[in-house]
């Protein structure tokens, strides 16, 4: 009986991840599931980046924009999804390719989710209320203070993974991070993880320029579409809590974006961070070709068969 194979693509924002998946899935003439947390969301498109119509043309791709920003979603839901979902990926081919920047929403595929100890709704509440009145900085200060571990690698512009950090932290009184990096759910395939990098400066660049092109084809339009509901959590990220800014007046549209740019730097930054941690890694510039990315899994895959 054959190996079932996850082609887990990771790397920074604006790298060109799914460009390479693509190609992968042709080569291997399988299915994508999508690990961006960011493209579940049908009402988001191009502040999340999600593949045109043409790369979803030419690959089937899973977990892309099928909930509303209103909808009830996380991590542990889309583990459940995922995972039935490669299974009937597996009955018919032997490789599935997953693509994605979020790291937790990786992690959760190729080993399963870390038991964290039940929180009390008030302390979540009490947690929303802070964030409501005072915003996102005193909670991030306090999550420094208790888990400073996991401030370095978390995003901590993403309010729902800060309060969700303290939340855990003041119940067990206990860092977040200790609860990581527990023993490994058994999957019913082998990951083989191709990571795709450049030098900082390189990084950087494409992410101003893909910046740059969002407004060009119509971010301001699409965030102007979205203000009424920008209370929502989906809606509290990179390319749109900068112009609802500007929309509220705040800051001048020329702020917003650079604002815009730096955020989304420092996201990058953040998810370097997470996956240089990982030794299963195996990082590739992101200018090697499709074609030798392809001999080097089919060289892995010869080995385990072996």
């Amino acid at each position: 009986m054959k190996n079932n194979y996850l082609l887990n693509v990771i790397g920074p924002t604006a790298i060109g991840k799914t460009s390479l998946a693509i190609k992968l899935a042709k080569k291997f003439n399988t299915e994508i599931i999508s690990a961006d947390s960011r493209q579940f969301y049908k009402e988001m498109s191009i502040g999340t980046a999600v593949p045109s119509a043409e790369e979803l043309q030419v690959a089937k791709h899973h977990f892309i924009q099928h909930i509303s920003i209103e909808d009830s979603y996380n991590v542990g839901d889309f583990e459940t999804e995922a995972i039935q979902k490669l299974e009937e990926l597996f009955q018919n081919n032997n490789f599935a390719i997953m693509v994605g920047g979020s790291g937790l929403y990786t992690k959760s595929i190729l080993h399963g989710l870390d038991y964290f100890p039940e929180v009390p709704s008030e302390t979540r509440q009490d947690l929303n209320k802070k964030f409501e009145k005072e915003g996102i900085a005193p909670l991030q200060e306090q999550l420094k203070k208790l888990d400073p571990e996991y401030y370095k690698i978390a995003d901590v512009e993403n309010p729902q993974r800060v309060i969700r950090a303290l939340e855990v932290a003041i119940v067990s009184e206990k860092p977040y991070s200790s609860y990581l990096n527990q023993p490994k759910k058994q999957r019913n395939f082998i990951p083989v993880n191709i990571g795709l990098d450049a030098d900082r400066e390189i990084i950087y660049e494409r992410i101003n320029r893909r910046v740059d092109l969002m407004m060009k084809e119509g971010l301001l339009e699409e965030a102007e579409n979205l203000f009424s509901k920008r209370q929502l959590n989906a809606l509290n990220t990179v390319g749109y809590k900068e112009l609802f800014r500007f929309l509220e007046g705040k800051d001048s549209l020329e702020t917003a974006v650079s604002e815009i740019k730096k955020n989304t730097r420092r996201f990058a930054k953040r998810q370097l961070t997470w996956f240089r941690k990982d030794t299963d890694i195996h990082w590739f510039n992101f200018k090697t070709t499709g074609k030798e990315i392809q001999q080097f899994i089919e060289t892995k895959i010869k080995d385990y068969e072996d």
